[in-house]
């Protein structure tokens, strides 16, 4: 489904009203796409161009600086093998050569099955507990040849179905909150999606919600200092 189906399209339209600006809304929308499809397809990043009033190009291009977005299809799940140094010295080469023999294909490939694609990750995160694997994103630590064949097995039989989601999928939580515009109370932002979608002239096209939706009031982020230390330096900064 190249497009986003009715579902996601709503939840699209929802995310642009929690943003002051319509194109805010650009990665949060890629990874719904991501999720419905497993991948950034085409069609599907024109079709979030025309909601946020970009061409395909500007979408293509800032979804083409992330490597969370994927362009071409993958499997179910994506496997990640950490090879920086921490767990190198924990291993890593050899659980990655154990990985390609278990999966049959080498990093970058799919296997058979549309089931697993492989990555050779650069670093992971989780240096605690080299050598550390990630699928779709959710870490698994400690990993060895033995322990991955698990692991692969539990995701083959559906065991781990609550904990890893198919990929594309961040969180099964959908977000509610979203960011003031400059000079609206956070009822007229959530409201009105803060005036967004001004690029073409004025207009606003900011979805509105629907009748009976509830109007979420949106997130404070303005910057306090209130320690003594900092009341001090901004004092400094201010004389002349």
């Amino acid at each position: 489904m190249p497009r986003l189906n009715p579902d996601n399209l709503q939840r699209a339209l929802d995310l642009i009203a929690l943003y002051p600006q319509r194109r805010s809304a650009l990665i949060p929308i890629l990874h719904v796409l991501q999720e419905q499809d497993g991948f950034l397809s085409e069609d599907g990043m024109s079709h979030v161009g025309e909601l946020l009033g970009l061409e395909a190009v500007e979408v293509r291009g800032t979804a083409s600086f992330y490597d969370m977005f994927h362009f071409e299809p993958v499997g179910k799940y994506l496997v990640a093998v950490c090879t920086n140094i921490a767990c190198m010295l924990q291993g890593a080469y050899r659980l990655l050569e154990h990985v390609e023999e278990r999966l049959g294909v080498a990093p970058g490939a799919t296997t058979e099955d549309g089931m697993f694609t492989l990555e050779d990750a650069e670093c992971l995160a989780l240096c605690g507990n080299a050598p550390c694997v990630t699928v779709n994103w959710r870490f698994f630590g400690d990993v060895d040849p033995d322990r991955f064949d698990i692991l692969i097995d539990d995701l083959r039989a559906g065991r781990l179905d609550d904990e890893v989601p198919p990929h594309g999928t961040l969180t099964r939580v959908r977000r509610t909150a979203g960011l003031a515009a400059a000079g609206a109370t956070p009822t007229e932002a959530a409201a009105t999606g803060s005036g967004a979608g001004r690029g073409d002239g004025g207009a606003d096209r900011s979805p509105t919600p629907a009748p009976g939706r509830p109007v979420v009031p949106a997130l404070d982020l303005s910057t306090r200092r209130t320690t003594t230390a900092t009341s001090v330096l901004d004092a400094a900064h201010l004389e002349p």
